[in-house]
């Protein structure tokens, strides 16, 4: 306890150094700096971020489990117009399904819309496991609420079947869910044309793999695609996501196909820094300008709670952004990221 305290005390006095600096990570855009921001985006726990922007012009963010004063929130959901001030919205998925109803849990969200619809693929416990279940749930608005389609799509004995990302395949208009962790292969299968299941007669396909002699991929997790000028880009993270011993980043990796195989080099694209550490779980969307713009969370290293010294643990992952370069046919976050100093911000609107 003592050595926690006098940790507390001297991140405490480092904090104000970087506030007397002006490079303390506040949420928004700072005072006397219109036209740049600062991380964290949204300075509370909001863990595994996913992001859709609408046609009117709204980002949702939607985020696994987490408390709000004495409340607990299934699925979180936030608004933003400029990817740097975000309201919180509250829960998108108040009603917990019937097959978990005794269950906490409810991890990383993922959302796409369909024909005035949106689908939310999520996991989460049955009553009767401890094992993980991707499932669906459907709203006619982005923020919800949302319902579960009434049963899961897929369940595991631990939680290989987590992280759930929904992709429309550009080349054949196919829609693909991508999913995977448990120190097992991330994995894609096609999905129904209604989007409530998964095409019959498919299977799944692995398409990232763990790999113990390369740093960050003893556990591989949380996939994220892209596709630009004619190439898919696989993000995803690897490793230990939480705690004092967290060892989090996100890699990327490319492919022309869909389906894969998906080429990695072997630098890692985000990783610790002085501010934060366990970055990952990403997002991507684009700007105006078409700059693409991957949002993730991440660990205050500067600023942990006093809980957590207590027990022993680090829980809080806050919202970061920044910018992605292309640069020799890859991604690269400007700068290398985690960014901590102003950064300009993303050009949206008029």
């Amino acid at each position: 306890m003592r050595s926690a305290l006098h940790l507390l005390r001297f991140l405490h006095l480092g904090r104000f150094l970087l506030v007397a600096a002006g490079l303390t990570a506040c949420a928004g855009i700072p005072d006397g700096l219109e036209g740049r921001y600062v991380n964290p985006v949204m300075d509370t726990d909001f863990a595994d971020p996913a992001v859709l922007r609408t046609p009117d012009g709204w980002f949702y963010a939607y985020a696994t489990q987490s408390t709000s004063g004495d409340r607990l929130l299934n699925i979180q959901v936030a608004r933003s117009v400029d990817l740097v001030r975000w309201e919180h919205l509250g829960d998108a998925l108040p009603d917990k399904p019937a097959w978990a109803r005794t269950k906490q849990n409810f991890w990383a969200p993922h959302v796409t819309a369909s024909d005035e619809r949106y689908f939310m693929y999520y996991s989460a416990e049955p009553d009767e496991s401890t094992g993980k279940c991707l499932a669906v749930a459907v709203s006619s608005a982005p923020q919800g609420p949302f319902v579960d389609s009434g049963s899961p799509l897929m369940c595991g004995e631990g939680f290989e079947h987590i992280d759930p990302m929904a992709f429309d395949d550009p080349k054949t208009g196919m829609p693909l869910l991508y999913w995977g962790s448990g120190f097992r292969p991330i994995r894609v299968q096609p999905l129904a044309p209604d989007r409530l299941g998964f095409l019959p007669g498919s299977t799944p396909q692995d398409v990232a793999v763990p790999d113990e002699r390369k740093p960050y991929r003893s556990l591989v997790e949380a996939p994220w695609v892209v596709f630009r000028d004619g190439t898919y880009f696989l993000f995803y993270s690897g490793d230990r996501c939480c705690g004092w011993e967290a060892n989090y980043a996100i890699m990327v990796a490319r492919s022309d196909s869909a389906f894969g195989p998906f080429d990695a080099p072997d630098e890692v694209m985000v990783e610790r820094n002085w501010a934060w550490f366990a970055p990952g779980h990403n997002a991507v969307v684009t700007d105006d300008a078409g700059v693409d713009w991957i949002l993730y969370h991440a660990i205050d290293a500067t600023r942990p709670r006093l809980d957590d010294l207590v027990h022993g643990r680090v829980s809080r992952r806050v919202l970061l952004l920044d910018r992605l370069l292309y640069r020799d046919g890859w991604p690269r976050v400007e700068g290398g990221g985690p960014s901590a100093r102003p950064q300009p911000v993303p050009l949206l609107g008029p």
